[in-house]
């Protein structure tokens, strides 16, 4: 997110407001720079033909000899700001759009008293008979993941597809089977890379991998990725930079909701889709790398599991309501999402970018709760101590009021730094000890610390463990089409949230992130291989992944078969092997 080092470096480059800043510029401002070694990360709008028909070819090959070019599409695109406030930081570079000045609407002076919190909300009760029923269908990773990209996902996959390549006049003729294919080629390029990905299907010894080359044949993989869509491009909204993804946003949070933990506890933040995957660093002159990507809203459990999500365009395509500010307005939109299944206490965590006095209170009264910490100037004029005098009070110390209306607390602790907290549902007590790194004398002591404190640090970081979870094996093949990362973002999502709900349905054969991946990979690329001109590829399949130990899930099958060993009629199956196995035999077929 943007640093207020490169707010200051774009005022330089800049010096006067302008309506909308330009990536170009920035990066002009950024490159101008001589102190410091900051990594940046810069988020960017789509560009502004963004539903057109075009590719960002000018990005350069997979070689990067042209990677450190950026197509002008993107370089004249607009630079989204990170605090998606109303505009009282006068000092900042305006980053959105111009708007019309409105006159102030007076609100009622709030009168605030020392007191600790009183909150109405209701103790958290409820059942999650979903994620039981999940817990007893025995799902393996394939069936987890299949939750996400079900069969109606593929489906309009292939059909978009299908008809963008007719629109170009290419008979495509994509079928289920090879989008599994392509979709388990892009899991497996997540822990397993080349500089060029064409490096999958050569034929050296160094390179050649037979999972890949054996499922699809590298011209029909690179003919249906170049043709990848998502939405009809006859019926888009030319107001919404996503709208060629929009069909499957939709699709996906739709999946997301409906298969979420239910669960009391949730976070709020920003998460960023790089524009450029392993080229995604562009490197100044300075030695300094720039991470340019895509801003996206994100609701999340407090393990991490997405919940609901929105790519940013600033003010472009969502309004804010009334009385809030841009992320205020991304919260509540999280909120109602939330409320779709039931109008529960939620508790939601936010950071400072979100929270205002406000937005507790509109909060408040949709029965939801909320903590986050918050800046000095959305704190509505509460009469806190002064941070200068609570500086030089012991570590530890507080001051905290609470509003006599709607029971919202503001509290200031004083930590390594000044940190102010808002609240609508937890107060000040229990007052708790906790342990806390001393610079000065290089040991820890012992630290009073308010109640709303210690919950907000325990369950506000969902969205940074989610963020944790995608980059360790993100997506790597990239396509030329501005939004193909976002592709690859959402892949990444899908497969995050499955592994989340293994580790809440399969407690007793838990199995690590990479370990969940490479079964997903294994399983798409074996089980949908293109059969016609592999000649004895299944028995040569058979004897390299039979033994391997690998992501063999037995799991039931509608129709029986003969057992691959004793050949006796079962109604189970390897998922890995696609063989009817007895659960008994299961052991002694996959054992040399």
């Amino acid at each position: 997110m943007a640093s207020p080092s490169r707010v200051d470096t774009a005022r330089r480059g800049a010096r006067s407001k302008v309506k909308s800043t330009k990536l170009l510029e920035v990066l002009n401002a950024l490159e101008e720079e001589e102190s410091g070694n900051n990594r940046e990360e810069i988020f960017i709008a789509p560009p502004d033909n963004a539903a057109g028909d075009f590719t960002d070819e000018d990005s350069g090959d997979e070689d990067g000899r042209r990677g450190a070019q950026l197509p002008s599409s993107m370089l004249h695109a607009s630079v989204v700001s990170e605090d998606s406030g109303t505009g009282e930081d006068n000092d900042d570079l305006e980053l959105q759009p111009a708007k019309k000045r409105q006159k102030a609407v007076m609100e009622p002076q709030r009168v605030w008293t020392k007191r600790d919190i009183r909150p109405e909300f209701g103790s958290w009760t409820a059942s999650d008979p979903h994620i039981e029923d999940l817990k007893s269908q025995e799902l393996s990773p394939v069936g987890l993941f299949e939750l996400f990209f079900d069969e109606g996902t593929i489906n309009f996959i292939v059909n978009e597809t299908n008809r963008y390549a007719w629109q170009k006049s290419v008979n495509l003729g994509l079928t289920a089977q090879e989008l599994k294919c392509v979709l388990g080629i892009l899991i497996l390029s997540g822990y397993i890379s080349y500089p060029r990905r064409r490096m999958f299907w050569e034929t050296s010894p160094d390179s050649h991998h037979h999972l890949v080359a054996d499922a699809i044949r590298r011209d029909r993989f690179e003919l249906i990725f170049s043709y990848l869509h998502f939405a009809d491009n006859n019926e888009l909204d030319e107001s919404d930079r996503f709208a060629k993804v929009r069909p499957l946003i939709v699709r996906m949070n739709c999946n997301f909701q409906k298969h979420a933990p239910l669960e009391e506890f949730y976070s709020f933040g920003e998460s960023m889709c790089e524009y450029f995957g392993h080229r995604g660093s562009k490197q100044l002159h300075s030695g300094k790398p720039v991470r340019l990507g895509y801003k996206i809203w994100c609701g999340t459990t407090s393990r991490g599991y997405l919940v609901w999500f929105e790519p940013s365009q600033g003010t472009l395509f969502t309004k804010p309501d009334k009385g809030l500010d841009l992320g205020g307005s991304m919260v509540i939109k999280f909120v109602d999402a939330l409320q779709e299944r039931g109008f529960l206490p939620y508790h939601i965590f936010f950071d400072k970018v979100f929270t205002s006095v406000k937005l507790m209170s509109i909060l408040r009264k949709k029965g939801v709760k909320a903590t986050g910490t918050v800046r000095e100037y959305r704190i509505e004029r509460c009469p806190l101590k002064d941070p200068k005098e609570l500086r030089k009070m012991k570590r530890g110390s507080f001051d905290y009021k609470v509003d006599e209306s709607e029971e919202i607390i503001v509290c200031r602790w004083h930590d390594s730094s000044m940190v102010n907290i808002c609240s609508n549902a937890v107060g000040i007590e229990p007052v708790r000890l906790t342990s806390r790194h001393s610079g000065a004398t290089k040991t820890r002591t012992q630290v009073h610390q308010p109640s709303l404190v210690k919950l907000y640090q325990e369950k506000v970081g969902g969205v940074g463990r989610m963020d944790q979870n995608i980059a360790k094996y993100k997506v790597k093949i990239r396509g030329m089409k501005w939004y193909s990362s976002f592709i690859g973002y959402v892949i990444d999502a899908a497969l995050n949230n499955a592994w989340q709900l293994h580790r809440i349905c399969c407690q007793d054969a838990q199995v690590d992130l990479l370990a969940f991946r490479r079964y997903v990979a294994c399983v798409y690329l074996e089980s949908n291989a293109d059969m016609s001109s592999q000649g004895r590829r299944s028995r040569r399949l058979e004897t390299e992944s039979r033994f391997d130990m690998i992501g063999h899930w037995i799991i039931h099958q509608d129709k029986r078969t003969r057992c691959a060993l004793c050949h006796s009629q079962t109604n189970t199956r390897c998922e890995k092997c696609q063989k009817g196995v007895h659960a008994k035999c299961f052991r002694e077929y996959h054992t040399r």
